[in-house]
């Protein structure tokens, strides 16, 4: 991992937070609004169905015919149909038998699907081929056409249409839990456990089939939903038990042939399908959800957790905010890799630190890492980095939305990326703005119109009726620098803010930032890899390389005299210098990706100044006085000039 530091991680100390892909599905449902929602309204309809005896305020066949297609009442709460019978009650008695088919083709596609498609996946060869083969041949029977058959032959049983039902549309479900075992099959730790001699039954139901559960619930769901949908139109067909016993497609049938009279008759029936085959579909979409966003983790991408042990090193007195050997791991199919190791710098209140670098230095996924803005399968490994006394890697999520857009905010090198096509630019800022200082409409309106000001961007009363593919790049990123003013930040973090701008318009982004710095009085980290933009705008520089830190120094001293022989050279390859005639000084070769990093300094390869002292051991970074730090054997050699 780091330069200098044992590579080994330990995971001693207080417990890191639950991974995802370990917490209950069931848990997490429960703790989204519309998995809560979803899940109490079904659990509500099936404990009343089932206690419809209990329950309900009438008898569901006793008829009233001076009562007939009465409307909500204190009597008849949902009314009465064309023969004076309790609507409600009969709802909840046809639920009853609605629900229970419902529950039997559900079982009878779970103990299909289920083995089948472990079994295909896991065990594959022969027993995949001929599991895939029979489930190609089940997909192409005509199920419905089935179904009617066998209720003509079982005298309309709905119970056996079904079962049939959920076994014929298991075929398509084994097909996806086949692919998930496959998936799973593949991992290490099934290897690993087929090694330590565990049985294939203790493998398929204790590694295998805990991974597929997502899917498992997911696909069962929109079964569920399905199969309502069907047995309410067979129902709806006299396919099921004959009158005067209470269905759902039945009521739906008798409000069919009423609607003239009483079209209200057709909402609670209709109503009550509509709504519980959509809870099943949202179930399914939620359970997706939870398990997309743990889906890295079951593949073996899972986030490694962060060190516990603290970081080494004080930060500057006063610094608003000081990064300590901040180390990020990426976890990839082949293995664990380590894309910063060691990052340190210092961001004084006021002053403009820039993050100078090629392509794949990792000066974004500092940012990032800093802003707990990583990838799924990335983590910070070890360091700190502390925002006005506190660490931003320790913060639960709660504190970091407080922080987040209101004291630390981020410009994007996209423009547009910040920015919605579907709202205008006005409502965009006005969210943000309600958000943060939880004002009226009209106050909310007056700080937009502040804010498009702020930026210098004319006539503001027309900017926030227009789209954003409606005004120019340049408007564009003047829009997403007041989206990140909104909250009156003391840290603007911007990676790359004039990279998709042409020259003219990038100097005055850059004006425009230093004026309301000066006004505002916030730090700014600026992530760029242009010279001129970092002489043009920082006080100090960090130059990074291969995910360290190569050099940190004020901005005239890295002009006046590099330490690092990087430095150096990626200075000589701006365009400011130059010569007429000759061709830019490019540098040998590119930066290293992860995993490939040498042991020795990381620039080795491509530095004219290397020695086998360079290669044999990480390089650290030397203090050489005066706010200035090289990680480099030779940084006093070049300053005092005796190495060309």
């Amino acid at each position: 991992m780091t330069a200098g530091v044992d590579t080994t991680q330990t995971h001693d100390g207080p417990a890191a937070p639950a991974d995802p892909a370990r917490q209950s599905i069931v848990r997490s449902l429960l703790r989204t609004p519309r998995g809560l929602l979803t899940v109490g309204f079904l659990v509500v309809l099936f404990v009343a169905s089932l206690l419809a005896p209990v329950v309900a305020p009438h008898d569901p066949l006793h008829q009233e015919l001076k009562h007939a297609l009465e409307g909500p009442s204190g009597q008849y709460w949902l009314g009465t149909d064309g023969l004076g019978r309790d609507v409600l009650s009969r709802l909840l008695y046809g639920g009853r038998s609605s629900l229970l088919g419902v529950l039997e083709g559900v079982v009878a596609h779970v103990i299909v699907a289920v083995p089948l498609g472990i079994a295909a996946g896991y065990l594959g060869g022969w027993t995949d081929r001929i599991i895939t083969r029979v489930v190609d041949i089940v997909m192409s029977v005509p199920t419905i056409v089935i179904l009617l058959a066998l209720l003509t032959m079982f005298d309309r049983n709905i119970s056996a249409a079904m079962i049939t039902l959920g076994a014929l549309s298991a075929a398509g479900t084994t097909r996806m839990i086949r692919a998930a075992a496959l998936s799973v099959r593949g991992e290490l730790f099934v290897s690993a456990a087929e090694l330590l001699g565990l049985s294939r039954p203790q493998i398929l139901f204790r590694h295998i089939l805990p991974r597929c559960r997502g899917v498992i619930i997911v696909q069962v769901s929109l079964f569920a939903a399905v199969a309502l949908g069907i047995q309410t139109g067979l129902t709806y067909l006299s396919l099921g038990p004959p009158p005067p016993a209470p269905t759902w497609g039945g009521m739906v049938a008798d409000a069919a042939s009423s609607v003239s009279n009483d079209p209200w008759l057709l909402v609670p029936a209709g109503g009550l399908i509509g709504i519980t085959v959509l809870c099943f579909g949202i179930l399914g979409d939620t359970v997706r959800d939870i398990t997309a966003q743990s889906s890295t983790a079951s593949a073996g991408l899972r986030a490694p957790r962060r060190r516990p042990e603290p970081a080494t090193g004080a930060p500057e007195e006063g610094a608003l905010l000081s990064v300590r050997e901040l180390s990020v791991t990426f976890r990839t199919p082949s293995g664990d890799r380590d894309v910063l190791t060691s990052v340190s710098f210092d961001v004084q209140p006021g002053e403009t630190l820039g993050l100078v670098g090629e392509s794949g230095s990792g000066k974004t996924v500092t940012a990032r890492a800093v802003l707990g803005l990583l990838e799924n399968n990335g983590a910070v490994a070890h360091g700190s980095a502390r925002f006005d006394g506190v660490d931003l890697l320790a913060l639960p999520r709660k504190r970091w939305a407080a922080l987040r857009g209101k004291r630390i905010a981020l410009i994007s090198q996209e423009p547009m990326v910040a920015l919605d096509p579907s709202f205008t630019v006005g409502a965009q800022l006005r969210e943000v703005v309600r958000a943060h200082d939880h004002s009226g409409r009209a106050e909310a309106h007056e700080r937009v119109l502040e804010l498009l000001r702020l930026v210098e961007l004319p006539d503001p009363e027309e900017i926030v009726k227009q789209y954003p593919f409606q005004i120019s790049g340049g408007m564009a990123q003047r829009v997403a620098i007041a989206l990140a003013l909104a909250g009156r930040p003391d840290l603007l973090v911007a990676d790359e803010p004039t990279t998709a701008l042409d020259v003219t318009v990038q100097a005055e982004i850059l004006d425009l930032l230093r004026r309301l710095q000066q006004e505002t009085g916030m730090a700014i980290v600026l992530v760029t890899h242009d010279w001129g933009v970092v002489a043009d705008s920082c006080s100090r520089v960090a130059v990074m390389y291969a995910g360290q830190v190569v050099e940190r120094a004020d901005v005239e001293d890295v002009f006046r005299h590099p330490s690092h022989p990087y430095t150096r050279a990626l200075m000589a390859t701006s365009p400011e210098h130059a010569e007429r005639g000759r061709p830019i000084a490019a540098i040998a070769g590119q930066v290293p990706a992860p995993g490939t990093w040498p042991t020795g300094c990381r620039f080795a390869a491509r530095c004219p100044l290397m020695t086998e002292a360079c290669r044999r051991e990480p390089v650290a970074m030397v203090d050489l006085g005066e706010g200035r730090d090289s990680r480099c054997l030779m940084a006093t050699s070049i300053l005092e000039g005796t190495s060309a």
